[in-house]
């Protein structure tokens, strides 16, 4: 019963993020006047994401070593890290918008590749983390590794492309 009351939760924080972010990115105008106040925050979220997929990193790294305690404190830090871009994330759609790709030609196509399977891999990673993290901390480790072995290269792709459609998007 515990696991089902869970799972709904994780499915309800997964649907909502969705929903919310979805709202933001095709509903959702931006203030022209608040812009500037928040300009910083893509670079905070390339950092975040760039910070995510060095801990995912080091923390698989800790378990193939046989240090849990490493490896669960970074694996923490990379959802506290992604929780945090994720917040700095719908501030910045929710007061500025959305930026406008630049680029044309091959390049155009190759950021919109980037772009649409980092969109979708990053609603998918929601409720994989959230439910890979829940299965860690109730002890649950044999369904916590098969369900890890899925989101540990979602989650580490999602956070590169993030990276990497930041400096496409603002720095090509």
């Amino acid at each position: 019963m515990k696991d089902r009351a869970a799972l709904w939760l994780i499915g309800a924080i997964s649907v909502g993020v969705v929903l919310l972010v979805a709202f933001l990115l095709l509903g959702h105008r931006r203030d022209a006047a608040i812009a500037p106040t928040v300009a910083a925050l893509p670079l905070l979220n390339a950092c975040l994401n760039a910070t995510s997929a060095a801990l995912l990193t080091a923390g698989y790294l800790f378990i193939r070593d046989k240090r849990v305690a490493a490896h669960r404190a970074c694996m923490v830090s990379a959802l506290v890290a992604s929780s945090l871009f994720l917040v700095s994330y719908v501030t910045y759609h929710a007061l500025a918008g959305s930026r406008p790709f630049g680029g044309q030609g091959w390049v155009r196509r190759v950021y919109f590749l980037l772009l649409v399977s980092h969109v979708v891999l990053a609603a998918a990673i929601v409720p994989l983390a959230l439910t890979t993290v829940y299965r860690a901390l109730s002890g649950n480790f044999a369904r916590h590794v098969r369900i890890a072995r899925w989101t540990l290269p979602l989650w580490l792709y999602v956070s590169v492309t993030g990276v990497l459609v930041y400096w496409m998007l603002y720095h090509h």
